[in-house]
C-alpha cells in the first residue's frame, strides 16, 4: 500500500514537473516573438557625472530632432538597420556638434545593433522580457554612464510621433497578457534572463 502511495506521489510530481517546463517553453516562446516585433532605443552617456547625463539629454534630442522622419513611429525591427545606416552620418554629425557646442570634445557612434538587454518595466506597465533586441544605439564618449532608453517600436516614447500604432496593434492577446502582467510572471522572467544570459555567454 506505501510503495503505492510513493509511486503516485512521484508520478504526481513528474506529471508536474513537465506540465511547469511545457508551461515555460510556452512562455520563452511567446517572450521571442515580442523581443522580435520590438525595436529599442538607448542614448548611452559618456559617464554618470551630471554633466554627462544632461549632455545624454541633449545629445538625445538633437539626433530625434534631425532624424524626425525616420523616428516617426514607423521604423520597426525589421527595417532599422536599411534605413538607419544610410543617415547615420548626418545623425553623427548633429550629435558631435551638440558635444562640441557644450564644450566637450568626446567622440560619438550611432548604429543598430541586435543586443541583449534584462528584464525591463517601462512606464511601471509594460515588462519587456530579458534577451536581444534590435536596438538603435547613440554611444557617447566612452560610453560607462546610465543610459536613457525607450521602445521605438510600437512607439511608446518619442516626442514627435506621427503614427498612431500602439503596443496591442503589435502583440497578440498572449504577448499582451505577458508585458502587462510583469508581477505575475516575475519567477518566469528571473528563470528566463538567467537561461538568456546562459546563452549569451556560451553561443
Amino acid at each position: 500500500m506505501k510503495k503505492t502511495i510513493v509511486r503516485v506521489e512521484i508520478s504526481i510530481l513528474i506529471a508536474v514537473l513537465f506540465a511547469n517546463v511545457f508551461s515555460f517553453v510556452g512562455f520563452s516562446k511567446q517572450c521571442d516573438e515580442i523581443r522580435n516585433k520590438v525595436l529599442r532605443m538607448h542614448v548611452i552617456a559618456n559617464s554618470d557625472e551630471e554633466y554627462d547625463q544632461e549632455l545624454k539629454l541633449k545629445v538625445r534630442d538633437a539626433v530625434l530632432r534631425e532624424g524626425r522622419e525616420l523616428f516617426d513611429g514607423s521604423l520597426t525591427a525589421d527595417d532599422a538597420e536599411e534605413k538607419i545606416v544610410p543617415n547615420i552620418d548626418r545623425l553623427e554629425n548633429v550629435a558631435l556638434k551638440t558635444i562640441r557646442d557644450e564644450g566637450y570634445d568626446y567622440k560619438v557612434k550611432i548604429y543598430v545593433a541586435n543586443e541583449f538587454f534584462k528584464t525591463r518595466v517601462y512606464d511601471n506597465s509594460v515588462t519587456l522580457p530579458a534577451g536581444e533586441y534590435t536596438a538603435v544605439k547613440v554611444v557617447i564618449g566612452e560610453g560607462k554612464g546610465k543610459n536613457w532608453w525607450c521602445v521605438m517600436f510600437p512607439p511608446m516614447c518619442l516626442p514627435a510621433v506621427n503614427n498612431d500604432t500602439g503596443i496591442h496593434d503589435v502583440l497578440n492577446s498572449d504577448e499582451m497578457n505577458i508585458v502587462n502582467n510583469g508581477q505575475r510572471y516575475s519567477f518566469k522572467f528571473k528563470i528566463l534572463e538567467i537561461c538568456e544570459d546562459l546563452y549569451k555567454k556560451i553561443k
